[in-house]
């Protein structure tokens, strides 16, 4: 997420150093975006057919990968380089997406896992909150010493390397497949099924034949892309009004963020207290369409403090949605792989965040960008209504909650003779 947003938060910074256009510094944003479409099924198979344990050692040892390859990128004139170096990364992120709803199931029961995956969630937005704060006060503007940019964007680029290929270490050292025990009923009654009952292509079509799923694919989609454009464009509005301000639109950027975290686990909490998914959700998403208005209709007052509080308040929204949307799909796909349906939701995202950012950045550039955020408005509005729309069928609360009435224990998931028998309590309770 770190690297995702580095280059935006400067996108004037490397738009000079480069020699290119904003809308090529744009791509090296929207180029996670393009990578995930087309590698999603591949990345949720193997998550599914390999497990977490590779996946995620896969998606961080490319993440580091893409990290040193940029370093070759540091000067003017290699945009190329740096373009190929972002498309690794881009494709590390796919494997690590749709990771955080599975660590939630497979390793939590049901009283934490929405809490788990809200955490897990928070992961991705704390590098999307670092990539706002640090690049700004690393690689200040300026044009008129090229070496001096050259040499901070470097302390950039080695120390993100560094610490990616630690990650990548620490990842092979302490990361396991599964624990011991199932942690709750539903993972359970999935770990008594024979492997070779499951159809990964099946899965996709009974997850593409569940019409609140779809709802929920496209809502999601219209959601989350629009957090990413509103990222990706935030120093071109900043800098547009409040000229020489890249490091308060770092800032704005890190305050809108750590706002979306606070969110995330409040609205993860939440979850595990009520199962209120549908009611949760819904109101969630009318207080981001709230959000975007307010920030939209502010931007140009000449106050930046203002826009910190509304960039904050559209944040809490915004980016406290990822995780309810990610347990809402569980719910509501169950026995489906929670691997495959987050999958879906974040290719969903990318194609949105691709179309929005472009879209977007074209209003902005050409208009204003007020003109460019009653866009989004527009869209998030629609999702508002497909929300509204989802019928809220909680499958694994529902399994859950009858078998915890008979009180049957997890068993290990090595025993060779306990899973029968859970099978039949299982049976029994259904």
């Amino acid at each position: 997420a770190f690297q995702w947003i580095q280059y935006s938060i400067l996108s004037n910074v490397f738009a000079g150093f480069y020699g290119v256009s904003f809308t090529q510094i744009d791509w090296l944003s929207m180029v996670y975006m393009v990578a995930y479409v087309p590698l999603i099924l591949p990345a949720t198979w193997l998550l599914d057919a390999r497990g977490l344990r590779l996946t995620a050692l896969l998606g961080a040892g490319l993440n580091a990968l893409g990290a040193w390859l940029k370093c070759g990128s540091l000067a003017p004139r290699r945009y190329p380089l740096s373009l190929a170096a972002q498309a690794v990364c881009a494709v590390a992120q796919v494997f690590i997406l749709g990771l955080p709803s599975r660590i939630a199931s497979v390793w939590f029961g049901p009283t934490e896992v929405s809490t788990a995956c809200a955490v897990a969630v928070l992961g991705n937005q704390l590098g999307t909150a670092i990539g706002f704060l640090l690049p700004p006060v690393l690689v200040p503007n300026t044009p008129n010493d090229v070496d001096l940019m050259a040499h901070n964007i470097g302390i950039m680029f080695y120390g993100t390397a560094i610490v990616s290929t630690l990650l990548f270490f620490l990842t092979g050292v302490v990361f396991e497949e599964k624990p011991k025990y199932p942690p709750s009923h539903s993972q359970a009654v999935l770990q008594t099924k024979p492997p070779e009952d499951y159809s990964y292509k099946q899965s996709i079509i009974n997850l593409f034949k569940n019409i609140p799923f779809i709802l929920l694919l496209i809502s999601y989609g219209i959601m989350t892309g629009a957090f990413y454009s509103v990222s990706t464009l935030l120093n071109q509005m900043i800098v547009t009004h409040y000229e020489g301000e890249e490091v308060n639109a770092g800032r704005i950027g890190l305050t809108l963020v750590v706002a979306g975290m606070v969110g995330s686990i409040i609205c993860g909490l939440w979850l595990d207290y009520t199962k209120t998914y549908k009611q949760t959700t819904l109101i969630v998403y009318i207080l981001s369409f709230i959000g975007l208005l307010v920030f939209t209709f502010t931007l140009d007052l000449g106050y930046l403090m203002v826009v910190f509080v509304t960039g904050g308040v559209l944040g809490f929204f915004m980016t406290g949605y990822l995780p309810l949307g990610f347990e809402f799909a569980v719910e509501i796909t169950y026995p489906e792989s929670e691997g495959t349906s987050s999958g879906l939701l974040n290719a969903s995202a990318q194609i949105f965040g691709i179309v929005f950012t472009l879209v977007q950045g074209k209003l902005t550039t050409d208009y204003s960008p007020r003109a460019g955020n009653i866009f989004l408005c527009a869209w998030i509005f629609v999702g508002i209504i497909l929300t509204a729309l989802i019928k809220s069928d909680l499958r694994r609360h529902n399994v859950n909650s009858g078998i915890m009435n008979l009180d049957v224990k997890a068993v290990p998931v090595d025993s060779p003779v306990e899973p029968e028998n859970t099978t039949l309590k299982i049976q029994s309770a259904l």
